[in-house]
């Protein structure tokens, strides 16, 4: 399907070239990273800016590392970059393991980290695991730049609190003190790329501390904060387990549409749920399947 939308191309220079653009055209401006929600919304019509702005050449947007315990994302890191690196599976390895469920090969290549949350879509496999990581989304205009919790980042279906005049610049993560594992669990239609029915990720800590986020069962990715509370200073077990499978209906608020019914993705949620912890739990003690591995049939 070819593109019929017409606009303006941009490639700024540097990165004050790039905030005068975004100053000027403000919410008649897309930004240009991977495109791969873009191009498609570019030939649908359902994107028609006045201006493209292509930020892959700002060095200022690119790199991953970790420093004094904050693992830094540049705005331009794509999911196989993710994939790729030692740094990610070794130290979060919730986040890699994420990363292997988004859509296909040749998509990961080219998706960017920080697209993928700035899409918004209630489905954003990456929103769970950077939800219980506690990032930060890192954001710069003219006026400055801005720092705000994921927890904050998602404000309603493809809606985000970047104002239309910032970019993102990156994405941060502290890397837990305590020892902890996690599982990310996607319920998807097929095996391959599709987009998640819900999907649900866990951290364990070694206090009996858990966090929990889902994506697709809500307006929003967001995180579960009456079924942590109702988890957190006990070890898992069947009773409450129990519990809090109860407990996460109360948090959930998915909807039936043409790939599941609403009742599905309510039973499906505790499924998702119990094989998070108890795989989360199983990798705190070294057990468990290795990262990366399906649980959900």
């Amino acid at each position: 399907m070819p593109i019929t939308t017409e606009f303006e191309y941009l490639k700024p220079k540097d990165m004050d070239e790039a905030l005068h653009v975004f100053s000027l055209y403000r919410d008649k401006a897309r930004a240009l990273a991977g495109g791969t929600d873009l191009v498609v919304h570019l030939k649908e019509n359902l994107a028609r800016p006045e201006v493209v702005v292509d930020i892959k050449g700002l060095p200022e947007l690119a790199g991953l590392g970790l420093n004094g315990g904050t693992l830094r994302l540049g705005a331009l890191v794509t999911f196989s970059d993710l994939i790729a690196s030692p740094l990610i599976k070794g130290k979060f390895p919730l986040l890699w393991e994420a990363a292997l469920t988004v859509a296909s090969v040749g998509v990961r290549n080219r998706a960017t980290l920080a697209g993928n949350i700035c899409s918004a879509v209630p489905s954003a496999d990456s929103a769970p695991a950077l939800t219980v990581y506690e990032a930060e989304v890192l954001t710069r205009g003219l006026k400055g730049e801005r720092r705000i919790p994921i927890a904050g980042w998602f404000t309603g279906p493809k809606k985000t609190a970047l104002l239309p005049e910032e970019i993102v610049t990156a994405i941060e993560l502290k890397l837990p003190v305590k020892k902890h594992a996690g599982c990310y669990i996607k319920l998807s239609r097929y095996e391959g790329e599709d987009l998640a029915q819900g999907g649900v990720a866990a951290l364990a800590f070694a206090d009996n501390t858990y966090r929990l986020a889902a994506c697709a069962l809500g307006p929003t990715p967001a995180r579960c904060p009456r079924t942590e509370a109702v988890l957190n200073g006990n070890k898992l077990g069947e009773k409450l387990l129990a519990k809090a499978k109860e407990t996460i209906l109360e948090e959930v608020f998915p909807i039936g549409d043409i790939r599941s019914s609403k009742e599905y993705r309510l039973h499906m949620t505790q499924i998702m749920l119990g094989r998070a912890l108890a795989t989360a739990v199983a990798r705190l003690f070294g057990k468990g399947p290795k990262y990366g591995t399906e649980n959900i049939c």
